[in-house]
């Protein structure tokens, strides 16, 4: 049987451990708004599915403990609740993942995507929930921390998807290689933070006035850049420190259409 021809893409985890790569925060802020300028409909209607997803779980486990609003009300039962939403949309999350982590190849991504990463959900779920647990306590603890390994495992996903680690080598690279730039990629997510919050403004602002409704018509607006921004930002990040291995004929023709037509194992 004929051997595809493979490209590797970008970086590589060699490389990445050593420090051994450069991240540029205006280029890669540039580049990630022109991807997002060309197409953001697969990425908004995947994260509409995902929204969809997480609050029929939430409803259908918050109607057990008699109801959704008496279950916000408990703590406990609140944490059950988004543990067990997390569990359901991680596997999809995934698939937004990687698409940011393709249009940074230059390949058109389709909303169906979010399905063709599932058979590693068990591994995605796993590796969302001890990145989530750790901040959390982080950020518990002395809120700096928990920053600090936000950025630190903020491609950890790709790299269980893409690359095929373990949640725990996954983490374990992640923190070997992205400590060398950490500064860069924590300015360039406060900026799309930044960005968010000034979407917001109008909200803040209004209130329950009767603009409220124009506000949040201008919020749902901008989010539906800011959302495909901050994806296609990642893809740019994790191509340039960690690369990626695709088929090649797939690069030349744009034809993704599952994982095994998309990656190398």
């Amino acid at each position: 049987m004929e051997k595809k021809a493979v490209v590797q893409v970008g970086g590589n985890v060699e490389s990445a451990i050593k420090g051994d790569y450069q991240i540029n925060v205006a280029l890669v802020l540039k580049e990630a708004w022109g991807q997002t300028q060309q197409g953001r409909q697969a990425i908004n209607l995947g994260l509409v599915f995902i929204f969809v997803i997480g609050m029929l779980v939430s409803f259908v486990v918050g109607e057990y403990f008699g109801g959704i609003e008496a279950a916000f009300k408990q703590p406990k039962v609140l944490l059950f609740i988004q543990t067990v939403v997390s569990l359901a949309i991680w596997p999809f999350l995934a698939g937004i993942e990687m698409m940011g982590v393709l249009h940074a190849v230059g390949a058109k991504t389709q909303p169906k995507l979010i399905f063709s990463f599932l058979k590693r959900g068990s591994w995605v779920v796993i590796c969302g929930l001890f990145t989530s647990a750790l901040v959390s306590i982080g950020i518990q603890l002395f809120v700096i921390p928990g920053v600090f390994l936000a950025v630190i495992f903020s491609l950890t996903i790709p790299l269980v998807v893409e690359k095929k680690f373990s949640p725990i080598k996954a983490m374990v690279v992640s923190l070997q290689a992205i400590r060398f730039q950490w500064f860069k990629l924590f300015s360039i997510y406060v900026i799309l933070l930044g960005l968010l919050v000034l979407a917001m403004t109008p909200l803040l602002i209004t209130g329950q006035s009767s603009l409220a409704f124009i506000a949040i018509v201008l919020f749902l607006f901008a989010l539906s850049y800011l959302a495909p921004l901050f994806y296609n930002v990642k893809g740019i990040l994790y191509r340039e420190i960690f690369g990626l291995t695709l088929h090649k004929k797939n690069i030349d023709s744009n034809e993704l259409s599952s994982e095994d037509d998309i990656f190398i194992a």
